[in-house]
């Protein structure tokens, strides 16, 4: 395993759906390139932050500005 593998088999990783000799060779690679580890580390934190994370409501003149763009990028007419 090497790091390009490592950031395509993350999504499997977290969701422990790897075969075990990948997840195996996943974990190795790991434990001896600290650049992955932080990308791991990071992910699985920022995966964490979110799902514990209350929504916030968008104020109504962002709301309507939003809107707004994505209405005129999707070519769509305003109500």
């Amino acid at each position: 395993m090497n790091c390009r593998g490592v950031i395509a088999e993350l999504s499997s990783y977290f969701d422990d759906a790897l075969d075990p000799q990948v997840a195996a060779d996943l974990e190795r690679h790991l434990q001896g390139c600290r650049k992955c580890r932080v990308i791991v580390d990071t992910t699985r934190k920022t995966i964490e932050i979110y799902c514990n994370a209350e929504p916030v409501p968008l104020p109504d003149d962002v709301r309507q500005r939003l809107h707004n763009v994505l209405r005129e990028r999707l070519g769509m007419k305003a109500n």
